[in-house]
């Protein structure tokens, strides 16, 4: 049987395209554009949530870096993503894909992303910035962190 010729209008999906629509998240540019996008519009952090955005830093082929969806959390260390235009499924959306976390302070720093061909883990680690909630940054959120500076400038003080 002949594989099923390519349709023409099928859509070419783009990572940052798709992780803005499917999460919500109003960021424009490259990928390793959002997280300074972020950092003073939405909360950002080092622990996965569903529905958030996991930002990977550019290093070697990923030029421009990557975004992905958390779709699910399995443990501390292991989450599932969704996401667009990613190594051999160039211009498709791959969903449920395991990503580990394999830095060495449990920050989500480093990651190892599923890789079908062999049916495991890719070698490849790849550097992260964090993730990026859903939501704005809200008036409660930045007086919490303008008092655990104060505090922690106080203290210092001493």
């Amino acid at each position: 049987m002949a594989p099923a010729p390519a349709q023409a209008d099928a859509p070419y999906w783009q990572c940052v395209t798709f992780a803005r629509m499917f999460s919500g998240i109003q960021i424009f540019g490259d990928a390793w554009t959002w997280w300074g996008q972020a950092v003073d519009k939405f909360r950002t952090g080092r622990a996965p949530e569903t529905g958030s955005v996991l930002v990977f830093r550019p290093e070697g082929r990923m030029s421009r870096g990557h975004v992905a969806v958390v779709s699910d959390i399995i443990t501390d260390r292991a989450i599932q993503i969704t996401h667009a235009n990613w190594g051999g499924s160039r211009g498709k959306v791959e969903e449920n894909v395991t990503v580990v976390d394999v830095s060495a302070n449990n920050d989500w720093s480093r990651v190892k992303v599923w890789y079908n061909p062999i049916n495991d883990l890719g070698t490849t680690v790849y550097p992260t910035y964090g993730f990026i909630y859903k939501g704005a940054r809200d008036g409660a959120e930045v007086g919490r962190q303008m008092a655990s500076a104060t505090v922690g400038t106080a203290a210092g003080a001493r």
